[in-house]
């Protein structure tokens, strides 16, 4: 018998017929392509943790596949003795459905081992747990969340004690635990109450949530009157975690104009006003610009559900509001860093910031024009943030890191993205500059002209299910076998294949093409998504000629690698 069918009677046979995943597992019965794509895997645990749709399956979220993963989690703790289990695991949520069960679930299999466990009353963003587990002290954290991704996906992300994402090491310790568990008899759990009363379950108050923005705050570069206060702004959580946080540190810092979208501003699993809550989409801004156009508002901001995630949109010489991509808003950030420090006296002897492969090489520049020395590393925050030990070894001050999927971190303290942080400082830095009678947008401008012209475009192709995921494989190993030597007419000058590593970057499904013409491109299928992703970058004499260079080059690529069946 085929595997999937197998695990689909297995789980008819096992699940109680009063459990509404039993009832969708009828639904299924005579649905064969269905059932395949619900259990022809296990739902994969890596370093981004678990991620999938909810219901019933094994390559679902579900009750019985996060408990399965947790007890895992629990077991891999356990073994590194009774220290780890005092030091406790950090758990959070986001507003998704079943976000608050799978937390509650997790917290319940850990005190079962005698783990201690500290969560919320209520969702609470990802960075912030990310802050607590160091600030804890905790050996480990949970942060039940799908991020930006669409209502129908829940996750698990796995962080260790060093406050970033678990390592490709503690996550293959972790799968081997998982894989050990039995699903119906090896998962072992108290009730939510019982955790508390034995004292291993510590529901965290206000205070740390205080702690939090606290820290955040003080990353301000300026300040008080070196701001214009009354600059008008208009902010989205998106109906996820931001609203909150993001309001308080807004009143802390002073601003007095600003406005949340109110049919965005509650917790909404469903995203009802966005759809795909993910602020990299410029659709996600389409209420933001009403109230935007309501109120003057000279900068948009936008964060995803669980507020790691931080996009804008600025208004343009003609009034318009332009979406900027990450790669912008992170030279906008670097820039305003940079200067602010310089002129501060602040900015360190061995500075040093933290970019992804992927992302513009403008940055780079910036920062080696201030003496400050810009590292590469493969793409998420596990590995930008991990990359901190080895600059503190080598004598170097972190400043900042950031990658082009709008994710930045300004703060070592919270070795995640962070879309609070991120929305304090450009918020600072609007305000900042129109004190000088200048917009976000004349800065980008500024920057182009001194630094270089670069375009930027990150599209993506989305193939779900297995046939999308073996099509992807197929459509990396063609272009490994047929490497292209000229692109829209420039002559490809170098390739980097990092699928075996490449000097001191680990190996990863990654290409990057660099062309004779100052453009270049990578190409490498996502870790967390059904998606091929894409990145063109080009520098030319102009922003308009830059543009037209990278689209030209972005078609080909595109036209070659959707011909691969």
């Amino acid at each position: 018998m085929e595997r999937y069918k197998q695990y689909y009677q297995e789980w008819v046979d096992h699940i109680s017929e009063t459990d509404p995943l039993h009832a969708q597992l009828i639904e299924i019965s005579t649905d064969e392509t269905e059932k395949e794509d619900r259990f022809f895997q296990d739902l994969s645990f890596g370093t981004a943790g678990l991620r999938g749709k909810v219901g019933a399956g094994t390559n679902r979220m579900n009750m019985y596949t996060v408990g399965r993963a947790v007890q895992g989690i629990a077991d891999y703790i356990c073994d590194k003795g009774s220290e780890a289990m005092k030091k406790g695991v950090v758990i959070a949520h986001d507003p998704r459905h079943f976000s608050k069960e799978f937390a509650e679930e997790s917290a319940c299999i850990l005190a079962a081992s005698g783990i201690r466990v500290y969560t919320f009353d209520s969702l609470r963003p990802t960075p912030e747990l990310a802050f607590l587990i160091r600030q804890l002290g905790a050996v480990s954290g949970i942060n039940i969340t799908a991020s930006h991704n669409p209502k129908a996906y829940n996750g698990l992300k796995a962080y260790w004690d060093d406050g970033c994402q678990v390592s490709a090491d503690t996550a293959d310790g972790m799968t081997e635990k998982i894989q050990a568990t039995d699903i119906w008899n090896g998962v072992h759990k108290i009730s939510f109450e019982e955790g508390k009363a034995a004292g291993l379950i510590e529901i965290l108050g206000p205070e740390y949530d205080r702690m939090y923005l606290d820290r955040i705050e003080k990353l301000a570069v300026h300040s008080g009157n070196e701001l214009d206060l009354d600059i008008p702004l208009v902010y989205t959580p998106l109906n996820g975690c931001g609203a909150i946080p993001f309001a308080q540190m807004l009143k802390d810092r002073g601003f007095r104009k600003w406005t949340i979208v109110p049919e965005q501003e509650k917790p909404d699993p469903d995203f009802t006003t966005v759809g795909y809550p993910n602020p990299e989409d410029p659709k996600a801004f389409k209420l933001a610009e009403e109230y935007g156009r309501k109120t003057g508002a000279e900068l948009l901001m936008a964060t995803d559900p669980d507020a790691d995630r931080f996009a804008i949109e600025i208004r343009n010489d003609d009034g318009n509001y332009i979406p900027l991509n990450g790669n912008q808003t992170g030279y906008l950030l670097v820039n305003y860093l940079l200067e602010g420090h310089k002129d501060a006296g602040t900015l360190p002897e061995k500075g040093a910031m933290i970019k992804s492969i992927v992302t513009s090489t403008l940055s780079t520049i910036m920062a080696e024009a201030y003496g400050v020395t810009m590292f590469e590393t493969l793409t998420g925050f596990k590995n930008i943030c991990g990359k901190i030990p080895y600059l503190h070894e080598h004598g170097y001050t972190y400043i900042f890191g950031y990658e082009e999927s709008v994710g930045y971190a300004a703060c070592e303290d919270i070795r995640d993205k962070d879309g609070i942080s991120a929305g304090m400082l450009v918020a600072e830095a609007a305000a900042y500059y129109r004190k000088q009678n200048k917009t976000l947008w004349n800065v980008l401008q500024d920057i182009y002209a001194k630094y270089g012209y670069f375009a930027e475009d990150e599209p993506n192709i989305v193939l779900e299910g297995i046939p999308g995921a073996e099509r992807i494989k197929r459509m990396m190993k063609w272009i490994r076998q047929n490497p292209m030597h000229t692109v829209a007419g420039s002559e490809v000058d170098h390739i980097i294949d990092y699928q075996n590593g490449y000097e001191d970057i680990p190996a990863q499904n990654a290409l990057k093409y660099f062309l004779k013409n100052g453009s270049w491109f990578a190409i490498r299928p996502s870790g967390t998504e059904p998606k091929i992703k894409f990145y063109f970058y080009s520098n030319q004499d102009s922003r308009e000629h830059a543009l037209k260079v990278n689209a030209e080059i972005k078609d080909e690529v595109l036209a070659l690698i959707k011909s691969v069946e």
